[in-house]
């Protein structure tokens, strides 16, 4: 049984369209999570950064202007902090995320989701 490919998605984001472009031509028909919809659970989150072998930190976006309205540059807070914070603020989540069984990878550049589908 094929595994499932899962693409956490912003259809507003130049990079996470090419991502998903970018697995259809290659044959890949992901489930697509449109996380600002449908944000994952912080449980999930620790999942998919299991996964990625990363830190909340390392998938925040830090450039948004939500990640400095919480001041989250000066403050100290717990990954089970940001992740919570992350959850109430899915802009916050780096994009694409694409999950396929137990691994993961950030679309950036999207070619590296390919090392994983």
């Amino acid at each position: 049984m094929p595994r499932t490919v899962t693409i956490y998605h912003n259809p507003r984001c130049s990079k996470s369209r090419q991502t998903l472009a970018l697995l259809e031509d290659k044959g890949v028909a992901p489930k697509i999570v449109d996380y600002q919809k449908t944000p994952p659970s912080v449980a999930e989150l620790k999942r998919i950064l299991k996964k990625l072998g990363l830190k909340a930190r390392d998938i925040v976006r830090k450039g948004e202007a939500r990640y400095a309205e919480l001041g989250l540059k000066d403050r100290d807070v717990t990954d089970d902090e940001l992740l919570a914070l992350m959850v109430e603020n899915p802009i916050l989540i780096e994009r694409p995320i694409v999950v396929s069984g137990d691994k993961a990878a950030l679309g950036r550049p999207p070619e590296a989701v390919l090392k994983i589908v």
